[in-house]
């Protein structure tokens, strides 16, 4: 297979965010392990802002930066990717404005401002009207719309994560990953896929926003009027056509987890292992905790820990 992103590239990604990021921790996950079927976590959390995003977002705006001089970072976001481009631009200098739709995750929204970032709320709880308008801004001169969903150079730097877990758990068989836009699982399926062309890639999406789920099984782009108010980084509406080609390509299976299961892999992770998720960050642990494999080694991706209050009283978590 000809594969639309390189391992060069994922590795050149890796040397150049290992100048500003951390590299996260794999560990055992002692109450979902069995006899001959060792479970690991993938802690995202452990990275600045609390989530995988700031992978793409450091990667993306360097790249931009080395082939074009710019004044000012835009993104559309529910929550993460907005506080990673806000993170981002702090890191080269640059002023950041982030879409958001309104009343956003309050945790998420604190993380931006506190970045330094301009917030513009936009649509009551439906990122496509913050879509719109950060587009439009984003017409003027000198602005990069640093779009997850479709930037060609921003995969590359959650493919880093694939990288990682081959180094930290050599003998992976399986690795779940959350998939909202399809940027992470794009990226990292790809480092995985031509590491070990066997290795399973299975992407969790939210019941109540199945577009991508959808997509994948029918072989065509497939819009959904369904959102997840609680799984905000699952909240994919209008897949990409060719995000849908490449998940095609590289994603094995993808299964969808409901609010009930995800709140309950909330709780689980909190109190069996001591790690905090939000909805999308636990959506790989409830798809497993529902239907885990017999064999194998398997790695959990824990994407991002910016729990809401809301979301932490429904897992009677403090």
């Amino acid at each position: 297979m000809a594969y639309t992103l390189e391992l060069s590239t994922i590795r050149r990604a890796r040397e150049l965010l290992a100048k500003y990021l951390p590299q996260t921790r794999t560990v055992p996950a002692l109450s979902l392990s069995r006899d001959g079927a060792p479970v690991h976590l993938k802690l995202e959390i452990d990275l600045p802002t609390g989530s995988f995003k700031p992978r793409g977002a450091i990667y993306a705006l360097a790249t931009k930066l080395a082939r074009a001089a710019i004044s000012e970072v835009t993104a559309s976001s529910t929550g993460n990717h907005g506080a990673a481009v806000a993170y981002a631009a702090e890191v080269f200098g640059v002023q950041a404005t982030i879409f958001l739709p309104e009343n956003p995750n309050p945790v998420k929204r604190d993380k931006i401002l506190d970045l330094g970032a301009r917030i513009v709320e936009a649509g009551r709880g439906d990122l496509a009207h913050a879509f719109a308008q950060a587009k439009e801004y984003s017409r003027r001169p000198g602005v990069y719309f640093l779009n997850d969903a479709t930037d060609p150079d921003l995969p590359a730097g959650p493919g880093t994560i694939a990288l990682e877990i081959a180094e930290q758990i050599p003998n992976v068989s399986t690795i779940y990953v959350p998939m909202g836009d399809t940027a992470l699982i794009r990226g990292l399926a790809a480092a995985a896929k031509q590491l070990n062309p066997r290795m399973r890639i299975i992407g969790v999406q939210a019941e109540r926003a199945p577009a991508y789920y959808l997509s994948w099984r029918q072989g065509t782009v497939v819009s959904t009027e369904t959102r997840d108010p609680c799984a905000d980084g699952l909240a994919t509406r209008t897949p990409e056509a060719e995000n849908v080609r490449m998940i095609r390509e590289l994603v094995d299976d993808v299964v969808l987890v409901t609010e009930q299961q995800m709140v309950g892999a909330i709780r689980h992770l909190y109190e069996r292992e001591g790690v905090v998720a939000e909805p999308a960050g636990a959506a790989a642990t409830a798809a497993f905790m529902a239907s885990p494999p017999r064999e194998g080694t398997t790695v959990l991706l824990v994407s991002g820990g910016n729990i809401s209050q809301e979301v932490r009283q429904q897992a009677g978590i403090p």
